[in-house]
């Protein structure tokens, strides 16, 4: 991914990810990649059709899917399951190594007997958003070192459908005694956490209130911040103001724009008040991190 567009999530109509695959032609993403403190990738609640799979390499990653929280540590590997809301953050202000692959469940449909029996009755689980293979695992090691091979091979399509199909049988096999191992527990609510999160996604530019995100979920004010709290960790407010400070950082990445308009632009009513807001999220003002990524 070019350095530009890391962190950058761009959504359809109903709130889903568009990956930024490594080809558009064949729907994969793969990445050898770290997270620190403060990027602009950590904590980007998002979720996509994908099936979304990381190793740990060094260090330790908290892993949230559906408000759940996950230590990762190296040598531990996380799937998500196809439209669950995800996102990672650094543990204890250190940094974190890991590879991460994005791949489309179509990638291993080869016919509809294949579809209905192997794939389907995964990614359509509700009641399963995730599998975690750490160290009493015995698939562990062998899903481990398959991830750990796909950096090399990002840009072959075989080679990746081969291993994929390698990783998504020891998926499967796992899936099958995942009840004894796992807590995984679907919550009717998300899809009204989806819709508020699309709502602020598509309305972060204009003025928004409390109320309005509610509406947008068919919830009550309440029931609004408890939601968010659950799957997100903060206020949908705070929630909202992070999102603004991710479109400041993208606008401030990708051209020349004054402050004034960037802040015009992401819903704030001013420089000051943006910039009082991007360095609580960010650590550094909006032109300190402009300068930065102009080296």
């Amino acid at each position: 991914m070019k350095i530009e567009q890391m962190g950058l999530i761009v959504k359809r109509d109903d709130g889903s990810e568009i990956v930024n695959y490594d080809d558009p032609n064949f729907p994969s993403y793969i990445y050898d990649g770290w997270i620190a403190p403060k990027v602009t990738w950590e904590g980007v609640p998002h979720f996509h059709e994908d099936i979304e799979i990381m190793t740990i390499k060094e260090g330790q990653v908290a892993y949230f899917v559906n408000g759940k929280e996950l230590l990762l540590r190296a040598g531990d590997t996380i799937v998500v399951n196809s439209n669950q809301i995800h996102y990672n953050m650094t543990v204890n202000g250190g940094v974190a190594k890991y590879v991460i692959c994005i791949l489309h469940p179509s990638i291993l449909v080869n016919s509809i007997t294949v579809e209905m029996q192997a794939i389907r009755p995964i990614i359509d689980n509700q009641d399963l958003p995730y599998m975690r293979f750490r160290y009493i695992n015995e698939h562990t090691e062998s899903i481990r070192n398959l991830v750990l091979g796909l950096p090399e091979i990002r840009h072959d399509p075989f080679a990746i459908t081969k291993q994929f199909y390698q990783i998504w049988d020891i998926i499967r096999k796992h899936a099958e005694t995942l009840g004894a191992t796992e807590e995984v527990v679907s919550d009717p609510k998300i899809q009204s956490f989806k819709s508020m999160m699309n709502f602020i996604s598509n309305n972060y530019q204009k003025q928004v209130t409390l109320a309005d995100i509610a509406a947008s979920g068919s919830v009550s004010k309440s029931l609004c911040n408890s939601l968010f709290h659950q799957y997100v960790g903060e206020s949908p407010i705070n929630y909202l103001m992070h999102f603004r400070c991710r479109k400041v950082a993208e606008l401030l990445r990708s051209g020349g724009m004054s402050m004034s308009e960037i802040a015009s632009l992401t819903g704030f009513g001013g420089v000051s008040y943006m910039s009082e807001t991007f360095r609580k999220f960010f650590g550094k003002s909006p032109r300190e991190y402009r300068k930065q990524w102009a080296v």
